[in-house]
């Protein structure tokens, strides 16, 4: 049975319920909240606000006034122009053309795997750092299931066929086909069977490693 995902895809943000500047700032509350390991009822109690109110500007339910914003920021001893941040902050996209992706060698990649990184986007909110390579292997490919590194990595095959180890498994990857898996097993093309192979390999880990 596949398990129930909580995260809205499609979700929006500019909603009745949901007001990007509010969410931001009860994201801000939060996470200064709980890096400071005090609860919501001990912030009520230093702040004289209620735990309701909290849990409304912390959901992004309700718009604080200034002075309520005041009396958070000295509570948690933050800046109170550190609850914009998020909301201030720049977000960043990679248009990459057909073709223009940027031609790399990763740590360990062997003669005849060519590997073209699609975009990168460094430090962000989400604390996630997600590489997208398309890698093309040919018949002078050398073939070594040795890659190992941290993070989760998803493998979408384009073209071609491969039998692709993790751990102790080998999976038949043909056009359409997709691999989701623990990077830091053991991982690689084992065997080449149709060629040329094409497969897009998206690699996120912690931006703090």
């Amino acid at each position: 049975m596949a398990s129930k995902l909580t995260q809205d895809p499609h979700r929006t943000r500019d909603g009745d319920r949901e007001k990007v500047l509010e969410v931001a700032i009860g994201r801000e509350v939060r996470a200064f909240r709980r890096q400071q390991e005090i609860t919501v009822a001990e912030l009520a109690q230093s702040t004289g606000l209620s735990i309701g109110m909290l849990s409304k500007i912390e959901n992004g339910n309700t718009s604080p006034s200034l002075t309520t914003l005041q009396l958070l920021a000295n509570a948690l001893s933050v800046p109170l122009t550190s609850f914009f941040r998020r909301f201030e902050e720049s977000r960043q996209a990679v248009h990459t053309k057909s073709g223009e992706g940027v031609s790399i060698e990763r740590e360990g990649t062997r003669a005849g795997h060519q590997y073209n990184l699609l975009g990168h986007i460094g430090a962000n909110a989400s604390g996630v750092i997600v590489e997208p390579y398309l890698i093309t292997l040919t018949a002078e490919s050398d073939v070594f299931p040795t890659f190992q590194h941290g993070g989760i990595e998803t493998i979408y095959m384009l073209e071609g066929e491969v039998e692709y180890r993790h751990g102790d498994g080998v999976y038949s990857l043909t056009p359409g086909d997709t691999l989701f898996f623990d990077a830091d097993a053991p991982h690689g093309p084992e065997k080449l069977v149709a060629l040329p192979a094409r497969y897009l390999s998206i690699i996120s880990y912690p931006q703090n490693t």
